[in-house]
């Protein structure tokens, strides 16, 4: 059984026992987490579509840990002229968590 689940602006589709990178979630370490915006639900019986959600799907899933990706440099500068450039780096936050179950 396979979920496809909206979180952070993006799209995930899960299984059980996946782990994924999803944008910062509020929750610490070892806690659970609900999602309950289930776009579909597939399996052997055939594939769920909501509109535009499931209604009653929901995903459990446990925190492993919030850290941050690694460092991107943004380098901006107009061209043609010598003084306008800006270096800056970045680093996006993500949550790692592991799906435990998925009731349709």
């Amino acid at each position: 059984m396979y979920a496809v689940i909206e979180t952070g602006g993006k799209q995930y589709q899960v299984k059980e026992g996946d782990e994924i990178f999803i944008e910062k979630l509020g929750a610490d370490a070892d806690e659970t987490v609900v999602f309950d915006k289930i776009i579909a639900v597939g399996g052997d019986s055939g594939l769920n579509v909501g509109a535009p959600y499931v209604d009653g799907a929901t995903v459990e899933a446990k925190v492993i840990k919030n850290g941050k990706a690694k460092k991107i440099t943004v380098f901006t500068y107009k061209p043609k002229r010598g003084s306008s450039h800006r270096k800056q780096g970045h680093r996006q936050p993500y949550t790692k968590v592991r799906i435990d179950s998925i009731k349709a």
